[in-house]
């Protein structure tokens, strides 16, 4: 097959598995996933799997884990959500998104088995539902030593919880989904700790004390092994860097010194903590080599999570699509930067807390741009622009029809006003993992 057709085909694959239910549309059952997967001869149980929850920091941190298992030399699969450009970059194979070609025969392998199970079951499987079965597929084809998979929302009803964790990590558990996950942390967590397997390893991160309560008791309901932040591990120290920090990290059996990461921020820190932690007791129960690890954290990298993808002037984009990601984000920018005015375009969904993120936001940003991105569930510009206002007051706030029309217009603000004044202006890109992806698209073909 040529690379016109394999695109061509490619192309049909995505638009066909778009078709199906949205990931936005929640089920709480695995009945359709675990009917599949059986169907499918159970490939998720022939390698170990590393399984990651909770509300934040599970994309970096699952990306933390499987850069370290690969330096110990294990042959990883990494399944991730939602996608920032090419739904290709979910299913990752050594670190690399899945070939066209390999995607393409595992799709032709497992598709009469979503039609049969379409076939029995009321509703039809769907989008998440089939990437899922894609990733399964696939770790077990290739083969991989190691399944690494980030829940996409929730745990207990994710589908992805027809793995069996031999470690499961549980990331900072906020507000987010309370429609699908309960409008308390203590239900939300409840939700999240249904992925503690039996006999597991479970990996927590630092949680508030109504969270922490609620997941040691799903640990001793499993008989599991809490790993806990604070207690077992613990981050010692961090330090700025250029182009990220200096870590010294106390694992569950060592200390490490000297770890460069190239990341910004507190809360990137501690993902590599925990990172660190869930790979020691799954690799061996021991300490990894420090050399290993320096070399892991050292290639590491997150798009769209404070990525700096512009130099003039500089622009950084982050998905900060709750609070609870826009406060960090605010920590982050505020204490490891020193931008003389920072200019926002904020693009988030619809269904979120956008009063809390613009909220989060409003101390670091010196003006903000509203706009919507390409999803259906992106915000109304003009509901968006009236709650800004509101925020941060009238003067402060602008508005724009299409995220380019805004990047654009905040680039020309921010290198008028650098030309000028002889300042360092920047433009702040953030709102939703959407807004991120395009964003990046669009800086990219403008050639900035």
């Amino acid at each position: 097959m040529s690379s016109a057709e394999n695109l061509s085909r490619l192309d049909a694959i995505e638009q066909a598995l778009l078709n199906r239910w949205p990931e936005s549309r929640i089920a709480p059952t695995l009945e359709r996933i675990a009917t599949l997967a059986d169907y499918l001869g159970s490939p998720q149980l022939s390698y170990p799997t590393i399984h990651i929850a909770g509300t934040n920091g599970k994309t970096t941190t699952t990306r933390l884990i499987d850069s370290l298992c690969f330096e110990l030399g294990m042959r990883t699969g990494r399944f991730t959500s939602p996608h920032l450009e090419s739904f290709l970059e979910r299913i990752t194979i050594n670190g690399q998104s899945i070939t066209p070609e390999f995607m393409i025969a595992t799709y032709n392998d497992i598709a009469p088995y979503l039609e049969l199970v379409d076939s029995k079951m009321s509703n039809k499987l769907s989008f998440f539902e089939s990437m899922c079965a894609l990733a399964f597929v696939a770790f077990a084809e290739f083969p991989v030593d190691v399944g690494i998979f980030e829940c996409g929302m929730g745990g207990e009803w994710d589908s992805t919880n027809v793995v069996k964790g031999a470690v499961n990590v549980i990331t900072p558990i906020g507000f987010d989904h309370m429609e699908y996950l309960g409008d308390t942390l203590e239900k939300i967590a409840q939700t999240k700790s249904g992925i503690i397997k039996e006999n597991s390893f479970v990996v927590l991160a630092e949680q508030e004390s109504e969270v922490a309560a609620v997941l040691m008791r799903a640990c001793a309901k499993a008989d599991a092994t809490p790993i806990r932040s604070g207690i077992e591990f613990s981050l010692k120290s961090r330090a700025l860097a250029l182009g990220g920090q200096m870590l010294t990290i106390s694992g569950v059996y060592g200390e490490y010194e000297d770890l460069y990461l190239p990341l910004y921020g507190q809360h990137q820190a501690s993902n590599a903590a925990t990172a660190l932690a869930a790979v020691e007791v799954f690799a061996g129960e021991t300490k990894l080599e420090e050399e290993v690890v320096r070399q892991a954290f050292a290639k590491a990298s997150s798009p769209g999570r404070c990525e700096i993808v512009g130099r003039n002037p500089t622009i950084i984009i982050d998905a900060a699509h709750n609070p609870h990601g826009a406060d960090s984000l605010k920590k982050t920018l505020s204490e490891e930067f020193d931008f003389s005015a920072l200019i926002g375009v904020i693009a988030p969904m619809g269904d979120k807390d956008v009063a809390g993120i613009l909220e989060a936001l409003e101390p670091i940003l010196d003006r903000i741009i509203v706009t919507r991105n390409s999803s259906h569930r992106a915000a109304n510009v003009d509901e968006l622009k009236s709650l800004a206002m509101e925020i941060f007051g009238s003067n402060r706030v602008s508005s724009s029809e299409t995220l380019e029309q805004a990047i654009t217009q905040a680039i020309d603000m921010a290198r008028s006003s650098n030309a000028l004044n002889d300042l360092n202006t920047a433009v702040l890109i953030a709102g939703s993992v959407v807004s991120a992806g395009e964003a990046r698209a669009i800086i990219r073909r403008k050639g900035i």
